[in-house]
C-alpha cells in the first residue's frame, strides 16, 4: 500500500523490524476483530490485556529484572504504529506502557518496582494517572485533592475527571496535595491500589467525541486510605518535579501517536481516490486531488522525520521540554488539517462512521488538548526564544 516512506531511523534496528511484525500480526490476529464490540461497550476487554502481556506487549521499556522486555522508548513506539495501523481502537496500552510505568520505574522504591511493575508487565494491574480535576485542567499545581498523612496511612479525598482506562485500571498514580499550602512544592503522587479500596468509586464512563473503545471515567476518592508506603518514592512534596520531567516522553508519545494516524489517513485516501470514480475517471487525476495528497504527503513527511529524531533525542536522554512540546504541537495540529483535509477527499462517505476515515477524524481532535493543550505548548516555546 502507499504511503508516506522515510529512510529506516537509527533507533529501528533489525531486532525491532522483527519485533513490529510479531506485533502487527499479534493486533491484527487478537485484538482487531474485538473493536466493534468494545466501541459498543465502551472499553477494551480485561483479557485483552492479559493477552498483550502475555505476548510481551506490556512495559517493554521496563527492566527485565521487573517484568518487561529491557527494551527503550522504541519498543512502545513500534507497538503505538501498529496499535493504530491495525485499527486496535482504544486499548490504553501507550499510557499504561508509557507514562504509568515509567513513574514507577523513576520515582519508585526498590519495593514499589518489585510489587507493582511486574504485575503491569502481564496485565494482572492495570495503570491509570489521575491528573486532571473539575476545576483545574492544566493547572496541576493548583489541584484540590489532598492525601493527608494520619499515622501508618495517608488518607486521598477528591475527585478527577477525563481518567484514561479509567474503569479499568486498578493501579492509579493519584495527583494530590500532601501540603495544601505550599501549592506545587506540596504536590505528591499517590499510588491507590482500587480493589478492596473502602471510598474509592468510578463515575461514569464518558461518552466522547472520538476513541469510542476507551473508557474514560470520573473517579472519586471520599476519605480512601492507603498505606504509607503508597507515597511514590520516599518523600513528599516531590509530584511537580516528577511530572514536569516525565511530560517530555508523554508529549512524545502523543506525536507518535498523531503521525501514524497521519499516515495511515493518507494511505486510505490514497487507496479511495484510485478506486472511486467520478465523471468518468478516478478522483486521484483530478488536479485538485493530486495536489491536496502531494501537500499533505510532503508534511507528513517532514513531521516523521521529526517524530524519529526526537525520539531519538529521548532513547539518547536528550529530549528536552521545549522540544517535545515543539513535537506534540506540530504533529497534532497536523494531523487535525489532515484528517479534515482527507475526508473532504471521501465526500459524503467520509462522514459515515463505517468508514476509517472518520473513526480517525473524530480521535485526532482530541490529541491537541491532552498531554498539555497546544496552547500551553505554545506558551513552553516561547519560553525558549
Amino acid at each position: 500500500m502507499p504511503g508516506v516512506q522515510t529512510e529506516r531511523p537509527q533507533w529501528k534496528t533489525d531486532e525491532l523490524v522483527l519485533f513490529e511484525e510479531e506485533v502487527a500480526k499479534f493486533f491484527k490476529r487478537e485484538l482487531t476483530p474485538h473493536v466493534e464490540k468494545w466501541r459498543e461497550q465502551g472499553r477494551v476487554d480485561r483479557w485483552a490485556w492479559e493477552k498483550a502481556g502475555e505476548q510481551g506487549i506490556l512495559c517493554m521499556s521496563m527492566p527485565e529484572e521487573y517484568g518487561g522486555l529491557g527494551g527503550n522508548f522504541a519498543y512502545e513506539q513500534i507497538a503505538i504504529e501498529q496499535q493504530i495501523k491495525q485499527g486496535v481502537e482504544g486499548f490504553g496500552a501507550p499510557l499504561h506502557n508509557t507514562i504509568v510505568a515509567p513513574y514507577i520505574l523513576h520515582y519508585g522504591t526498590e519495593e514499589q518496582k518489585k510489587r507493582w511493575l511486574p504485575k503491569m508487565a502481564t496485565g494482572e494491574l492495570i495503570g491509570a494517572i489521575a491528573m486532571t480535576e473539575p476545576g483545574t485542567g492544566s493547572d496541576l499545581q493548583n489541584v484540590k485533592t489532598t492525601a493527608l498523612k494520619e499515622g501508618n496511612q495517608y488518607v486521598v479525598n477528591g475527585s478527577k475527571t477525563f481518567i484514561t482506562n479509567g474503569q479499568n485500571a486498578n493501579i492509579i498514580i493519584v495527583v494530590a496535595k500532601t501540603d495544601p499550602s505550599e501549592g506545587a512544592k506540596g504536590v505528591s503522587l499517590m499510588v491507590v491500589e482500587t480493589d478492596g479500596a473502602d471510598g474509592f468509586e468510578r463515575g461514569r464512563n464518558l461518552k466522547k467525541l472520538g476513541n469510542k473503545a476507551q473508557d474514560t471515567s470520573e473517579l472519586f476518592f471520599n476519605d480512601v486510605k492507603i498505606p504509607t508506603e503508597n507515597l511514590l518514592g520516599t518523600d513528599e512534596g516531590q509530584g511537580f518535579f516528577q511530572l514536569m520531567e516525565q511530560l517530555p516522553q508523554e508529549r512524545q508519545e502523543i506525536a507518535v501517536q498523531a503521525i501514524s494516524a497521519t499516515e495511515l489517513a493518507i494511505d486510505l485516501t490514497i487507496d479511495y481516490v484510485k478506486e472511486r470514480h467520478a465523471f468518468g475517471k478516478p478522483i486521484l487525476a483530478f488536479q485538485n486531488t493530486k495536489f491536496e495528497l502531494a501537500e499533505l504527503k510532503s508534511k507528513a513527511t517532514m513531521a516523521r522525520v521529526f517524530v524519529d529524531y526526537c525520539t531519538q533525542q529521548l532513547i539518547d536522554g536528550k529530549l528536552d521540554a521545549t522540544t517535545a512540546s515543539m513535537s506534540k504541537y506540530l504533529v497534532t495540529e497536523l494531523e487535525g488539517e489532515v484528517m479534515d483535509r482527507c475526508l473532504q477527499l471521501f465526500g459524503g462517505y467520509g462522514y459515515m462512521d463505517e468508514y476509517p476515515i472518520s473513526r480517525l477524524f473524530a480521535d485526532a481532535r482530541v490529541q491537541r488538548i491532552y498531554g498539555g493543550t497546544n496552547e500551553i505548548m505554545k506558551l513552553l516555546i516561547s519560553r525558549s526564544l
